[in-house]
């Protein structure tokens, strides 16, 4: 590798993706990885505008980095400086105008296009921005090899939204709900397989809204991926109550693969603020899917997502989301305060909630959540279950690895596990870990699996 590439990743597991998927396809011209920005030939801000200040926050970086690209110019080396993501998407003219500096500017259904732009910016100066929705999928055209590092993976299968939630603004960065054809899907993920992946999340901005050729929805995706050999754990993210039909229920019951943790969003315990939301859900049928999903598959734990101080959210409604946490019991959950995003309808609402309004109302919440994700860790332990290995400890003799239920796990055992399943028994739990004991050797790494 003759040049060296930083790529800074903020946000969600699809933009993790992402940055690997960029990284790849800038193998073939020369660059390898960097984490020294004074090292870096290219560096990209893969950005997220579901997080508060994001414009803020990247700007921020830019000026950092505007310092480092100048002190390379004048030491005759040249940084191409790109912004990627759904800040570029969503702000790529304000980006241009507000940091010249910047060579390339792309959303993240252009990553294919990335190696021209570079051509394209290293030879004729200016800025490159390319924001267009292609007719043509990414996917088409991104390269098959997968460098695959460890034994879990994320795998896009969908991306976009049709659901226009009134706080999102995803449908206006990511584009309309589509999904990549199943023969795709599988391909991939024998590839990450044979590569050493024994557990593999799907990424979708609402995965359960598969519609892939030749499976049909997730659940059959989840049958297919079932059977390849050596696939251990599955995994999905990030999901919405509307698409969770009997056939996805089904598979959590049918399918040992499928990991007994489900992040499924419900935003709001209020009715009347799940309508604003335009989540096209009540908050009594978000509870009766609960229902009948820990009634296909009693050991599942769930995870949310919350949004506090919507705009017109009263007291009595932030109550309402309390009680549904209370009746639900989450084993952990994302909180925030409502930011407003340009462009989306919520930002132009009357009633905006006040700061301290928005701070009093998360702290209160962020305190229930956290009180019941220590109850759930604690309640493993004595527990017996089987822990997925995915390397050595912090410590020395320690093996570090992942819960069915996703937790962190640490364990004094031998070395050069990676990849094994190992049944442990829980003996202590903090907020975020729990620490085991191995109550047999290591399983041997069949075919198939049921973890």
């Amino acid at each position: 590798m003759t040049k060296r590439l930083l790529i800074r990743t903020w946000g969600c597991q699809m933009n993790v993706y992402d940055s690997e998927r960029m990284a790849e396809v800038l193998a073939p011209l020369g660059f390898g990885p960097t984490e020294a920005p004074e090292e870096a030939d290219m560096v990209i801000l893969n950005t997220c505008h579901i997080r508060e200040k994001a414009a803020e926050k990247l700007f921020s970086e830019l000026g950092r980095l505007r310092l480092v690209k100048e002190e390379r110019r004048q030491a005759g080396r040249d940084m191409v400086l790109a912004v990627a993501g759904c800040v570029a998407q969503a702000e790529g003219a304000e980006i241009a105008a507000r940091a010249p500096y910047v060579d390339i500017v792309m959303g993240p259904q252009t990553i294919h296009r990335l190696p021209e732009m570079v051509a394209r910016a290293s030879r004729a100066g200016g800025l490159v921005l390319d924001t267009d929705f292609p007719e043509e999928s990414k996917f088409d055209h991104l390269p098959e090899a997968r460098t695959q590092q460890g034994v879990t993976a994320f795998l896009t299968v969908q991306e976009g939204c049709d659901k226009f939630c009134s706080f999102c603004v995803v449908p206006y960065t990511r584009g309309a709900e589509t999904s990549r054809p199943a023969a795709a899907v599988l391909a991939e993920a024998r590839r990450l397989v044979e590569a050493g992946a024994r557990e593999i999340t799907l990424l979708g901005q609402n995965v359960n809204a598969y519609h892939g050729e030749g499976v049909g929805g997730l659940s059959g995706l989840v049958r297919a991926l079932a059977e390849i050999p050596g696939l251990a754990r599955i995994r999905y993210t990030t999901s919405h109550p509307r698409d969770m039909g009997d056939d996805l229920i089904a598979a959590h019951r049918d399918i040992p693969q499928l990991m007994p943790m489900l992040h499924l969003p419900v935003q709001s315990g209020s009715d009347r603020v799940l309508q604003a939301m335009n989540r096209g859900h009540t908050a009594d049928e978000y509870r009766r899917l609960v229902d009948r999903l820990r009634e296909a598959r009693p050991d599942l734990a769930l995870t949310s997502d919350f949004i506090v101080g919507h705009p017109g959210e009263t007291d009595a409604d932030h109550e309402a989301t309390m009680q549904l946490v209370r009746d639900i019991g989450f084993a952990g959950a994302f909180s925030f305060k409502y930011s407003a995003r340009p462009g989306t309808p919520a930002s132009r609402a009357p009633l905006q909630v006040a700061e301290a309004v928005k701070d009093a109302r998360l702290a209160e919440l962020q305190a229930l959540l956290a009180e019941q994700q220590r109850g759930f860790n604690a309640a493993r332990v004595g527990q017996e279950f089987d822990v997925l290995v995915t390397g050595p400890g912090r410590h020395p003799g320690q093996i570090a690895g992942r819960s069915p239920w996703l937790q962190a796990v640490h364990a004094e055992g031998p070395q050069g596990l990676e990849g094994s399943i190992i049944r442990m028994q829980a003996v202590s739990a903090t907020a975020n870990s729990l620490t085991c004991v191995l109550k047999d050797s290591a399983k041997p790494l069949p075919e198939q699996h049921a973890a």
